[in-house]
């Protein structure tokens, strides 16, 4: 009966003094709506960049030609032409290697229907949108007979369509790259932009050896992308093409470097979280700075009703009685408060995704977080006043004026 008597009497007295009261909360509302907010602007950008990660090919293994050097002069990897289809072929045989695309790419100024736009035209194989994680809307993809064939057989993305073929249908359509004619064979289903800014949609696809024999006349790729058979096999398959190249190669030092996108979705993945606990820590702060607050009232009003402190005494409450009650109400505040900033961090979160078309997630896990923090901010704030107000001298309470 005590703890509820101690309620009823700390609800009046925070009843007493609104204002007052809304504004020692106010500290506590900005700390845990900042909580709210940051995580879940973090948490939703996060989730936004694994994904689009994971759209690029979840087992997607990227082979990259060698670096350039000429003195001091040091080039990055790319830099120098390594890699060869002949590489490509070998690495298709492995075991832990479900499909190969070589790649070769430039940019180049394309011409169709009147118009020109300067795009990206890639050679790849058939198997690319399977690698990449694409589809084609329209059409189909070339064969590996145009492969072998040179084909002039050409797929294009919505970017490219909308520049050259506005409002038509472009399939079986001819766009000429350098003056040579390709017929559209198919449409790639849009994927917007990448996590870099880049417009995936603005690219035009053609067999590498169109590429490589009609359009230029070099002999070595770029890269060689290649899906590895299973996600808990692309560390086998990495090592796999590694020693194959070293092998084919020769060469003293690696000419050529193999990455994998689970290793940029981890480098992606922790510097998001790091962001994340950077800015959950800083809205912390206000948290501390709330609870400064609370301490700082809860003291006012110790003294302030001193004298009520010393009739409570003198008609038989205990010193445990007068704690228990200066602590609900400043656990009272801190709760109110925190519910308060949990509701505005996800309002805000809201308006965000609204208004930005930036995505949020607010994890159910961060909202226990943030009001349990709440909730001891305001124990730990209200205790030293709870604590000073239970150990007043009944008679010298009852003296105060």
């Amino acid at each position: 009966m005590r703890i509820f008597a101690s309620l009823k009497i700390a609800g009046r007295a925070l009843r007493r003094n609104k204002m007052r009261s809304l504004l020692t909360m106010l500290g506590i509302i900005i700390g845990v709506g900042a909580v709210i907010g940051s995580v879940s602007l973090t948490t939703g950008a996060t989730k936004q960049v694994e994904d689009q990660v994971a759209s690029l090919g979840e087992n997607v293994v990227t082979v990259f030609s060698g670096n350039f050097t000429s003195g001091a002069m040091r080039g990055g990897w790319g830099s120098a032409p390594t890699l060869t289809v002949e590489d490509a072929k070998a690495i298709a045989q492995l075991p832990h290697v479900l499909a190969v695309s070589p790649e070769v790419r430039d940019r180049e100024q394309i011409l169709a229907n009147g118009l020109n736009w300067n795009t990206q035209v890639m050679g790849e194989s058939p198997d690319y949108p399977q690698i990449v994680n694409r589809t084609i809307t329209s059409g189909s993809m070339f064969s590996d007979q145009d492969v072998r064939s040179l084909a002039k057989s050409a797929i294009v993305g919505k970017t490219v369509v909308d520049q050259l073929f506005p409002g038509e249908n472009p399939l079986g359509e001819t766009l000429r790259i350098r003056n040579i004619p390709f017929q559209i064979v198919g449409v790639l289903t849009p994927k917007g932009f990448n996590l870099f800014g880049q417009d995936q949609d603005d690219i035009v696809i053609v067999p590498y050896t169109s590429h490589m024999h009609r359009i230029t006349t070099r002999t070595f790729l770029n890269d060689i992308l290649v899906e590895a058979s299973s996600d808990k096999d692309i560390v086998q398959a990495q090592n796999e093409i590694t020693d194959l190249l070293t092998t084919r190669h020769r060469s003293k030092e690696p000419d050529f470097t193999v990455r994998n996108q689970a290793d940029l979705m981890q480098r992606v993945s922790e510097s998001s979280r790091t962001m994340g606990f950077l800015l959950a820590g800083v809205a912390a702060v206000s948290l501390i700075v709330g609870g400064i607050g609370i301490m700082n009232i809860m003291l006012v009003s110790v003294t302030e009703r001193t004298r009520e402190i010393g009739i409570r005494m003198a008609v038989g409450a205990r010193g445990a009685d007068i704690l228990v009650q200066f602590l609900i109400e400043a656990v009272t505040l801190s709760a109110i408060g925190g519910s308060i900033g949990i509701a505005s961090g996800m309002t805000f979160s809201w308006l965000i995704a609204s208004l930005k078309d930036w995505p949020t997630v607010t994890p159910s896990l961060w909202i226990v977080i943030a009001f349990i923090s709440s909730t001891i901010v305001g124990i730990i704030s209200g205790f030293y006043p709870a604590w000073k107000a239970s150990k007043l001298d009944p008679i010298d309470a009852l003296r105060y004026e």
